[in-house]
């Protein structure tokens, strides 16, 4: 397999971090070789104590520095297509956490771009896909001994939302992972979104309309259901059930810590989706590493990306006008004649 994978890590905040440590304590077959930033500062703290390693104020800078031979994009989302353009022009394979792009119209520029190549370069962090429940369940629906899918439900509960979080993040960032995840479950398209909004939870900050009740249709006809709520107060769970013609299937309940101490018992529960997902982002970044390393590019692909952002926008206008919005997919290029399924 010849040397480590040198990776350039665009973004040094919350996720980059993980990233990095990740890279450099658990996955291997690759080094952390670059880390960028535009707090410089920032930057230098996440690359402190690596060997090898160059610190860059400007992400293009860094996808040029000795020894970057892939690059790992954990920047805000708006700054994901200069990059993943960035790396498509250097023939570099990207592994771009989601949202890949956050409107879809520049989504669809990166589908377009890589497709223009001929190739794929790109596989876009839906963790979920590597979770081991939710493949287990994947697994489950593709050997149809449930039947048909009619009905998915979803919940997908935080502690609290961050600062300047907005109503409309609820869907394009907390329930991008649960369209993808239905997307891949189902293997069918998301075509239409509705959204009803209860009165918001009194834990909510002012004017964040919190929960929200999201409803997709398929185009098949199964229907996906999903309870968002980011400021639950108690901890961080994703949950979902596949309802099927014979049978129905559940993951989500049990993916805890049970305590025994003198006088009971009590259950643990992530506080984050840095803790609930471990396992899953671990197994995410080894196999984007494994594949590089090999030539190939696995794992979900761009028109996935594309796919989220067009059905989150459908979703935040649902949101804004209080009707059914239908979802507007541009054609499918050949080079993903396969994704999602």
């Amino acid at each position: 397999m010849g040397d480590l994978l040198g990776v350039a890590v665009l973004g040094a905040g919350h996720m980059g971090v993980d990233h990095i440590r990740r890279l450099d304590q658990v996955v291997s077959g690759a080094r952390v070789a670059a880390v960028a930033d535009p707090d410089a500062e920032r930057a230098a703290s996440a690359a402190a104590g690596l060997d090898r390693v160059s610190v860059h104020t400007d992400p293009v800078a860094a996808l040029d520095a000795p020894g970057v031979a892939a690059v790992l994009i954990a920047s805000p989302g708006p700054a994901h297509e200069e990059a993943l353009l960035a790396a498509f022009a250097r023939r570099l394979p990207v592994l771009c956490e989601k949202p890949m792009v956050p409107d879809s119209a520049g989504a669809l520029r990166i589908v377009e771009a890589e497709a223009a190549l001929g190739r794929r370069l790109a596989q876009i962090g839906f963790m979920r896909r590597y979770d081991a429940q939710y493949r287990r369940l994947k697994a489950l629906l593709d050997g149809g001994g449930l039947g048909r899918p009619l009905m998915l439900h979803c919940t997908h509960r935080n502690v609290s939302s961050p600062v300047g979080f907005t109503s409309a993040m609820l869907i394009n960032s907390s329930v991008s992972h649960e369209i993808d995840a239905a997307r891949w479950l189902l293997g069918q398209e998301l075509t239409a979104v509705t959204v009803l909004r209860p009165t918001p939870s009194s834990g909510a900050p002012e004017g964040l309309l919190d929960p929200q009740f999201v409803l997709f249709e398929t185009e098949r006809g199964a229907l996906v259901d999903v309870e968002v709520f980011v400021n639950s107060g108690f901890g961080y769970q994703v949950r979902c059930e596949a309802v099927c013609e014979a049978g129905s299937a559940r993951i989500g309940d049990e993916h805890t810590m049970v305590v025994t101490t003198r006088g009971g018992a009590r259950k643990e529960v992530a506080q984050d989706y840095l803790v609930r997902f471990a396992d899953a982002y671990d197994r995410e970044v080894q196999a984007w590493v494994d594949a590089t390393r090999r030539g190939e590019v696995t794992g979900p692909d761009v028109w996935d990306g594309y796919a989220a952002s067009a059905v989150a926008e459908a979703g935040v206008r649902a949101l804004r006008t209080g009707g059914r919005v239908a979802v507007d997919l541009a054609p499918r290029p050949d080079l993903y004649a396969t994704a999602s399924r």
